[in-house]
């Protein structure tokens, strides 16, 4: 009878094998939280001193001027003052930043929970601050802690994310990275991949993957280094920081508690890949049951408070929005008038939520006559699927192509948005002939309404294929939220004053 606790892996001959076949590594010291980012954290850790401190002085100054006032604490035996009182705050905030994990090398430079971190570790020290003040009856100046907590939540978030854009440059120079080794089948591994090619941010480098019935050759570019059996032999050789295991993986529930316990306490994190694609955090509950963990996936809303909400934003951005540009529509005008005393505007049938039809406004950038003249260019179509686009499109005006480049055009879609026919984010607004060639997958684009920006525009535009325009359309289907709106909106304002970075033409 075969010992129920032998590895199921080739062990590298630096580790030990002990308990009759149970592969342990040689204890090391606590695991390394990237030790490629020490110095990046340490910087981190010190502009967060160098921010708290200038909220906290600013707040003590903005209340109290040059003076050093008294804390009022009628029951202390010493007299306290807001001198004191503002280092504690200090050394509170940078205690409850580190409680909060919001130094851990795993989250920082992708994704909203750094900066999630961050307000919960000032939201936490309100808190904290509010219970000691009255438990021991201390009255704080109201102006000196409103003034405070606000501006240091403020200084600290655009701290990070000054930080961070200057990390994902970084990384998207392949540096200051994670080398990664992936553990599946073939089309787990190859979706793992794409996957992880799509968020450079995420500082993901992947150097190989275990592959059985593979022994050789590549996955989407990626060299096949061995079989799954091998894992710690190439983790070990490729000295790799992160094993990620996809759901495909034939280790099967020994064999993953086998290679969690053989990283144990090496430097080397193990990433277990669950299968369910384009699902955002929200979405996705963990639940332990007798030690399984069970991922519950929420079903996508699309009605409710939720989509109150969105309206509400919609309604009032665009009204703002028109307000703030109306200089810039009228100049527009003006200029695609004058060239070629056509009309201004241009009005297309397009598709909105649940098929309905509607009239989607732009300036126009394109001679009167571009609808007339499509036929002729059908053999230049450089998209895929449904989609027309050609790069250099000759019936795009002089003036077209420069509101083109900076989206001017596609500003009168504000009274769309005003009209309820459109949102400021979501899905691509697409033709009626475009519809017709939907499969099932992509009418899921029709749930929402369509949207003046949305993933797509911040992620290629023109440049994307049909399958990732889908991709990226159905992602946004499922996962709206306000805060994934918000992002979208600030990344496009980034795209725009960009030109000829967004796929725009």
């Amino acid at each position: 009878m075969s010992n129920p606790t032998r590895s199921l892996f080739v062990v590298p001959e630096r580790w030990d094998r002990e308990t009759e076949g149970l592969v342990l590594p040689r204890r090391h010291t606590a695991p390394r939280a990237r030790r490629y980012l020490d110095g990046y954290l340490r910087s981190v850790r010190f502009v967060d001193l160098v921010l708290v401190a200038l909220a906290v002085a600013v707040a003590q100054v903005y209340r109290f001027g040059t003076d050093d006032r008294l804390l009022n604490t009628p029951r202390w035996p010493t007299e306290v003052t807001y001198t004191w009182v503002s280092v504690a705050l200090v050394v509170g905030w940078l205690v409850a930043l580190r409680l909060q994990n919001a130094y851990d090398g795993r989250v920082v430079g992708h994704g909203v929970h750094e900066y999630r971190q961050v307000f919960h570790a000032s939201l936490w020290l309100f808190a904290a601050l509010a219970i000691t003040a009255f438990a021991f009856k201390l009255d704080f100046a109201r102006g000196y802690v409103l003034l405070a907590f606000p501006l240091g939540t403020m200084l600290l978030l655009v701290g990070r994310w000054a930080a961070r854009q200057w990390l994902v440059r970084q990384r998207r120079a392949g540096r200051l990275s994670d080398r990664v080794l992936l553990v599946g089948d073939r089309e787990q591994v190859a979706s793992l991949v794409v996957a992880l090619r799509r968020a450079p941010d995420a500082g993901y480098n992947v150097l190989g993957a275990c592959v059985d019935h593979a022994r050789a050759g590549t996955v989407a570019g990626i060299p096949v280094l061995g079989p799954e059996s091998e894992v710690l032999v190439q983790a070990h050789e490729l000295q790799v920081d992160v094993v990620a295991v996809s759901s495909s993986a034939g280790l099967g529930p020994t064999g993953l508690r086998q290679l969690g316990w053989a990283l144990e306490g090496t430097d080397i994190d193990l990433v277990v890949a669950p299968g369910i694609m384009d699902v955002a955090g929200p979405r996705v509950l963990t639940r332990p049951v007798q030690g399984l963990p069970l991922i519950h996936v929420e079903a996508p809303t699309f009605a409710g408070p939720q989509l109150v909400l969105k309206a509400i934003m919609d309604r009032v951005g665009a009204l703002v929005a028109i307000v703030l540009f109306a200089p810039v529509l009228a100049a527009v005008a003006v200029a695609v008038r004058l060239e070629d005393r056509g009309p201004v505007l241009f009005a297309q049938e397009r598709v909105g939520r649940d098929g309905e039809l509607f009239r989607m406004f732009k300036f126009r950038s394109m001679v009167p006559d571009a609808e007339t003249r499509l036929p002729e260019l059908l053999d230049a179509n450089e998209a895929f699927g449904p989609l027309f686009k050609v790069r250099q499109d000759p019936r795009v005006t002089t003036t077209g192509s420069f509101i083109r480049r900076y989206s001017l055009d596609e500003l009168p879609q504000l009274l769309n948005v005003l009209r309820g026919e459109m949102s400021l984010v979501g899905p691509r607004p697409p033709l009626p002939r475009e519809v017709a060639e939907y499969e099932d997958d992509a009418r899921r684009r029709l749930l929402v309404k369509p949207g003046m920006t949305g993933l797509w525009q911040i992620n290629g535009r023109s440049d994307l294929s049909w399958d990732e325009s889908v991709r990226l359309d159905l992602y946004y289907v499922e996962n709206w939220t306000p805060v994934l709106d918000l992002m979208i909106m600030w990344r496009t304002a980034q795209v725009v004053l960009r030109p000829g970075s967004g796929g725009a033409y």
